[in-house]
């Protein structure tokens, strides 16, 4: 049973978003590893910005940056 765990800023993906995310990687291990998509989770992850660091910066101070 695949699970895939996507993380991503909670910036205003739209639920057509998430489910193309869902559907594409779901797709993707049938069409790479042969995996039954039946048993494939997929979750996505909203992480707010504050709470994503990189480079030392979290991502609202670098997204302020430009």
């Amino acid at each position: 049973m695949p699970y895939v765990n996507i993380k991503i800023t909670r910036e205003g993906a739209t639920p057509e978003q998430k489910a193309e995310l869902i559907r594409g990687a779901t797709q993707l291990l049938v069409d790479v590893l042969g995996k039954n998509p039946k048993t494939t989770v997929v979750v996505i992850d909203e992480v707010e910005t504050d709470n994503w660091g990189v480079g030392g910066e979290t991502v609202t101070v670098l997204r302020q940056q430009g």
